[in-house]
């Protein structure tokens, strides 16, 4: 499949966070680096790209990338990093500086990331779009470390509606980071010690949100004016699935935890509204070429979970990539289409 003739080969510049070869220090969490890209996936990246006629390079993240963009810019940025430390604006931070300094790039602009990332705020925005979205509080950490979360919790949750079980997340982190399989809570024993660990291991508010129990669901879209769904997918688990959550767990031994099922084999009605729902999200944040978005279903309704319009894009272990092979499309295809989609919005190949 070609999209487009290309106006010249572009001088691409890939930016990422790339994912240290050493764990986490002893004080961080195991999953700290999680959302930060392997080598291997930027080298298939760049080799895709180098193989439809473009030169690439790297150009990294933080002090090194603001170096090369100010003193040999590329044509266009293609974007991955994630950006570092637990800031809810980090995935903003390359936009915001292509933006600054006029370089195109892929992917959506940084309010968009800024938006998405914060789990809190994306729930508020979602739902005045009209999409369903569960109910769910967020806990920030108390003014000193010192304090914990104590016997009022429970009773608080029950004053916004929300009973038992729950799902215990960090409110601005992606790639299922601090979502364990300890995060889905059943005894209101583990609930404060669920919410502390959020607050101590990672800095940040704790999200609680209600347990959809039902189909995990997510659809990717690729594109602009219009964006296109690219699929619909289901993560189907292959035990449990009354209690099944698609935890960091999971996904790191995928193959022997789930199957993954695209196009989704479900009712006519219910994938439209998947699609429908999907779409809404990504014109309300105003995305750019490429997102997925999450969902839960109950008696046929879709709950938004997040959207992440900077998806992972590893050929071996991103859903999105997962959700492309499965409906025909390869891993070359996949990424012209999203630079296709940048340029083209650039004015860097004909309409």
């Amino acid at each position: 499949m070609r999209l487009g003739s290309w106006q010249f080969p572009m001088r691409i510049g890939i930016a990422c966070t790339l994912k240290p070869d050493a764990p986490p220090p002893a004080d961080l969490p195991d999953d700290w680096h999680e959302e930060w890209d392997k080598p291997e996936t930027v080298q298939a990246i760049a080799e895709v790209l180098g193989r439809l006629g473009h030169q690439v390079r790297l150009v990294g993240d933080g002090p090194a990338l603001v170096r090369t963009l100010l003193d040999d810019p590329p044509d266009l940025v293609f974007n991955l990093a994630e950006g570092y430390g637990v800031s809810r604006c980090r995935e903003a931070r390359v936009p915001a500086l292509c933006e600054l300094l006029q370089i195109p790039y892929s992917g959506s602009d940084p309010l968009a990331l800024a938006v998405a990332l914060d789990k809190s705020l994306t729930r508020t925005v979602m739902a005045a779009a009209g999409l369903t979205v569960p109910a769910g509080v967020t806990l920030p950490p108390p003014p000193t470390a010192s304090d914990g979360p104590g016997a009022e919790f429970p009773a608080l949750l029950a004053e916004t509606g929300l009973s038992l079980p729950v799902v215990v997340k960090p409110v601005w982190e992606g790639s299922s980071k601090g979502i364990r399989r300890h995060a889905l809570i059943e005894d209101p024993s583990q609930l404060a010690p669920a919410i502390l660990r959020i607050w101590q291991q990672y800095h940040q508010a704790a999200l609680i949100e209600e347990y959809i129990a039902g189909e995990e669901v997510t659809v990717g879209i690729i594109g602009n004016d219009p964006p296109r769904v690219l699929g619909v997918m289901r993560i189907i688990p292959k035990s449990d699935p009354h209690r099944f959550l698609y935890s960091l767990e999971v996904k790191r031994s995928w193959q022997d935890q789930v199957d993954y099922e695209a196009p989704a084999r479900l009712p006519p009605q219910v994938y439209h509204a998947l699609e429908r729902d999907a779409l809404t999200a990504f014109r309300t944040l105003g995305c750019h070429d490429l997102a997925r978005i999450d969902f839960r279903l109950r008696n046929g309704v879709p709950y938004f979970l997040e959207i992440n319009p900077l998806p992972g894009l590893s050929p071996t272990s991103g859903d999105l990539c997962y959700l492309a092979y499965r409906v025909g499309w390869t891993y070359e295809q996949l990424l012209e289409a999203i630079l296709h989609a940048a340029a083209r919005r650039w004015g860097l190949v004909p309409p």
